[in-house]
């Protein structure tokens, strides 16, 4: 009977997605040049999305959310609401300190509102961390691998079978959470899919409802991310 847990340890590690193998594309000067994907906001954009969240294959709820994004400053700031404009969480991150200015039961956590933040700059942020490996998955997808300051690894994917994707793992090299970019129209922010790992899975189905540049000027290019270290 002790050999129970173990064995369902075993199966719990095995069906763990852990950190692929990335094969540098080729020769020195070729992987050089291979761009790293980028899907992620360059200015300062309000989003407003309507969000299904999904547990054990059904729908929870759903609310709309309102994302504010600096991608000059990093900053962010979220509300989420129901259908019938109740806000039940407002919050900030402005210079990673997190303020929350309104919250309701069951979104009163501190912990929670953080993890929201987190997500937020996960999808429309590029990686702060650096640079550390790129090149193409088994599947032929490119790849390109950051290294965070708490020791996360953030891979940017893109390849036709995945499709345009960011993934976080834990330092251990465990998947943490995976975001799909859907794009089924000009916006690659039109429908967004967060799937969630932790002690109770979930996934959250995101439709854009508007989208609105606040800041002209900093739509202009910056330089690839990929060049700075």
């Amino acid at each position: 009977m002790k050999c129970i847990p173990v064995l369902i340890l075993i199966i719990f590690i095995l069906s763990c997605q852990t950190l692929p193998l990335i094969n540098p594309s080729g020769s020195g000067i070729k992987e050089n040049t291979l761009t790293c994907p980028f899907p992620f906001l360059e200015g300062k954009y309000r989003l407003i999305h309507s969000i299904e969240n999904r547990m054990f294959d059904e729908t929870q709820s759903v609310i709309i959310g309102v994302t504010l994004v600096d991608s000059s400053t990093r900053n962010v700031s979220c509300a989420i609401i129901t259908a019938e404009g109740m806000v039940l969480l407002e919050a900030e991150s402005c210079k990673e300190t997190l303020k929350i200015n309104r919250a309701l039961p069951p979104f009163d956590s501190e912990n929670f509102a953080k993890n929201i933040i987190d997500d937020i700059k996960l999808i429309f942020l590029a990686p702060e961390g650096k640079l550390q490996e790129k090149g193409t998955l088994a599947n032929g997808a490119t790849a390109c691998r950051y290294r965070e300051e708490n020791g996360d690894w953030v891979d940017v994917i893109n390849g036709r079978v995945e499709g345009t994707a960011v993934k976080r793992y834990s330092p251990d090299g465990i998947l943490k959470r995976h975001i799909k970019f859907n794009k089924k129209s000009g916006n690659i922010y039109q429908n967004i899919e967060l799937q969630a790992h932790e002690k109770f899975n979930y996934s959250l189905l995101m439709n854009l409802i508007e989208v609105q540049p606040l800041k002209r000027k900093a739509m202009q290019k910056e330089p690839s991310r990929e060049t700075k270290k």
